[in-house]
């Protein structure tokens, strides 16, 4: 457990994290904020798809990029 000051900032009040404490749980710019049985818990948010276009570009030029299966399949009747 740590305990830190709530200071102002502007017209609101906030905390400050330490850089060790930013980087030791990977927190860069945003965090979500969970409410749970009378805590607030503070967890570094992650975009699930972060990086995902550079590795498509990557298995792209390496042609690893072919359909495993058909996107149209036989009994499909599209404009009929």
């Amino acid at each position: 457990m740590m305990e830190i000051p709530i200071i102002q900032i502007g017209n609101s009040r906030g905390i400050r994290l330490a850089k060790t404490i930013l980087e030791r749980y990977q927190i860069t710019d945003k965090v979500e904020l969970i409410f749970k049985e009378g805590y607030l818990i503070l967890k570094p948010a992650h975009q699930p798809r972060q990086g995902w276009e550079s590795a498509f570009e990557e298995m792209h030029q390496n042609g690893d990029d072919e359909l495993l299966i058909d996107d149209i399949f036989e009994d499909e009747l599209l404009g009929e």
